[in-house]
């Protein structure tokens, strides 16, 4: 019985694994196709180094996203 329940815990956990990478893969995809197209004319890393906080703020959030990803991911 234990042998069993590990075996399933075991693949239980790989396919959320794989769900999770799908996902930031999705993720990772639309968050550069929105970049590409809606930000063309803002470079994220250089309005940060000269302060502009509403950048820095909207960076934060995309870090946020994918961290969401994950924890929902690996939570099963």
């Amino acid at each position: 019985m234990e042998a069993q329940f590990f075996l399933s815990t075991l693949i239980q956990l790989g396919i959320n694994l794989l769900y999770t990478f799908f996902a930031l893969i999705v993720g990772v995809i639309a968050l550069k196709m929105v970049d590409n197209v809606l930000l063309k004319d803002v470079d994220i890393q250089k309005q940060i180094q000269n302060g502009n906080m509403a950048v820095a703020v909207f960076a934060s959030t995309i870090l946020i996203f994918v961290a969401i990803i994950v924890s929902f991911g690996l939570k099963g």
